[in-house]
C-alpha cells in the first residue's frame, strides 16, 4: 500500500509538470496564426480527454484492488467481525451492505459518465454546438431519482433504529452499565424480581463501595449485585442495557452485537438486543478457544480512554441463572449499608445478609422481631 501511494505521488508530479509544459505550448499557439492555434488546441483536447478516461479506469481498478487487499485487516482486533451475534445485528449488516452497494453503484455510474463526456464531446471543429439552456423533465428526473433512493435508505435504517429503541419486551433482562474514568461498572437486579433499585448521584461514595449511588431506601435494591470485571448476559433472551455515565461522555460499543450507544452524564440512555451466539458458540465458529466478546468505549474520555474495556460473557440461559444465584448482593458484601435502610424495611433487608452478620442495633431497640437469617445466594 505504501508503494502504491508513492507511485501515485510520482504520477501526480509528472502530470503536473506535463500540464505546465502544455500550458506554455498553448499560450504560444494562441499568439500565432489561427490554423496553428487550432491544431495545438485539438491535440491538447485529445490528450486531456483520453488521459482523463484512462485515469478513471485506473482509479476504478485501484479502488477495487485496495478494498480487497485491505479487507482482511478490517477490524482485525475483533476477529474480523464475523456475522453479527445478535438478532438486530444481522438486519443492520444487511442494510449497511445494501446501502454500500447503492452508493458504490451510483458513484461508478456518475463518475464514468463524468469522465466519458470529455472524451466523447471534446473539441471538434467540424461539430456544431447546440444551445440547450433548460429541460424541466431532465431536472425532475435527476432530482427525484436520488431523492427516492436516499429516502429509501434513510427510512429502512430508521425502521431498524426504531425497533431497537422501542420499549424492551417485558421479559427482558434489565442490566445497568455505568461508565466512569476509566472503566465500566455493571449492576444487576438480583434473582428475586430482576428489578433494579433506585439510585441517586448524591449517594455516590467510592470510599464506602457505593459507586453506583444505590438508594437503599428502595427495597428493590436489597438484592442488587455489581461487577466491574465482566458483563454476563443470557443467550436468546432480550437484554435491556440501561446506560449512564458518572463523569464525562463515554460510549458503550459491543462490535459483535452491533451495539453502540453513548453514555451521557445526567441523561440515561438505553439499548436492547438479543444475543443469539454464546461465547462458546463463537469459540467454536472461529476455531479460537481464547475468543472473548468485548465492550469498549468509543468516545474519547481522557488519557486512559484506550484501556476502558470490559469482557462480555454470553451464557446459555441455564448457566446464566446459575451464575446469578452464585453472586453476592451489594448489601451482603457491605453489611454496613444496612444502616441506610429505613427501619420499616430492615426485616426484608436482613434476608440478604449472611447469617453471621450482626443485627442492627436500631432495629433491635425498636423491638422488631427478626427472622432467622439465611442467605439467598
Amino acid at each position: 500500500m505504501t508503494l502504491l501511494i508513492v507511485a501515485l505521488a510520482i504520477v501526480f508530479i509528472v502530470l503536473t509538470i506535463l500540464v505546465i509544459s502544455k500550458t506554455q505550448t498553448l499560450l504560444k499557439g494562441v499568439k500565432g496564426d489561427s490554423e496553428q492555434s487550432e491544431e495545438v488546441v485539438d491535440s491538447a483536447n485529445n490528450i486531456n480527454a483520453i488521459g482523463l478516461f484512462v485515469f478513471w479506469i485506473l482509479s476504478v481498478v485501484g479502488i477495487f484492488w485496495s478494498f480487497f487487499y485491505a479487507k482482511k485487516d478490517f477490524l482485525i482486533a475483533y476477529g474480523d467481525l464475523p456475522s453479527a451475534s445478535s438478532v438486530h445485528g444481522k438486519e443492520t449488516d444487511y442494510w449497511f451492505w445494501f446501502g454500500m452497494a447503492v452508493v458504490t453503484a451510483s458513484f461508478l455510474v456518475v463518475n464514468t459518465v463524468l469522465f466519458y463526456f470529455p472524451l466523447k464531446y471534446r473539441y471538434n471543429k467540424k461539430r456544431t454546438a447546440h444551445f440547450y439552456p433548460h429541460n424541466n423533465t431532465l431536472e425532475i428526473v435527476w432530482t427525484l431519482i436520488p431523492a427516492v433512493v436516499m429516502a429509501g435508505l434513510v427510512f429502512t435504517g430508521l425502521r431498524v433504529w426504531n425497533k431497537v429503541m422501542s420499549e424492551a419486551p417485558k421479559d427482558a433482562e434489565v442490566i445497568e452499565i455505568m461508565g466512569k474514568q476509566f472503566g465500566w461498572q455493571v449492576r444487576y437486579g438480583g434473582v428475586d424480581n430482576g428489578k433494579l433499585g433506585n439510585y441517586n448521584y448524591k449517594l455516590i461514595d467510592d470510599a464506602s463501595g457505593n459507586e453506583f449511588g444505590v438508594d437503599f431506601t428502595d427495597e428493590n435494591s436489597f438484592d442488587d449485585f455489581t461487577n466491574s470485571s465482566e458483563l454476563h448476559i443470557p443467550k436468546g433472551k432480550p437484554v435491556l442495557l440501561k446506560i449512564r455515565a458518572r463523569d464525562v461522555l463515554h460510549s458503550v460499543f459491543i462490535p459483535h452485537m452491533r451495539v453502540k450507544m453513548d453514555a451521557v452524564p445526567g441523561m440515561p440512555t438505553k439499548f436492547w438486543f438479543i444475543a443469539d451466539k454464546s461465547t462458546a458458540d463463537m469459540k467454536a465458529e472461529l476455531g479460537n478457544p481464547d475468543f472473548k466478546y468485548e465492550i469498549a468505549c468509543t468516545e474519547v474520555c481522557g488519557r486512559s480512554h484506550f484501556a476502558m474495556k470490559l469482557i462480555l460473557v454470553v451464557d446459555e440461559p441455564a448457566d446464566y441463572e446459575k451464575w446469578k444465584k452464585e453472586q453476592k448482593s451489594l448489601l451482603a458484601s457491605k453489611p454496613e449499608f444496612l444502616e441506610k435502610v429505613p427501619a420499616s424495611l430492615k426485616a426484608k433487608a436482613m434476608k440478604y445478609l449472611p447469617s453471621e452478620a450482626p443485627s442492627d442495633s436500631t432495629t433491635a431497640s425498636a423491638g422488631t422481631s427478626l427472622p432467622t437469617v439465611t442467605s439467598l445466594r
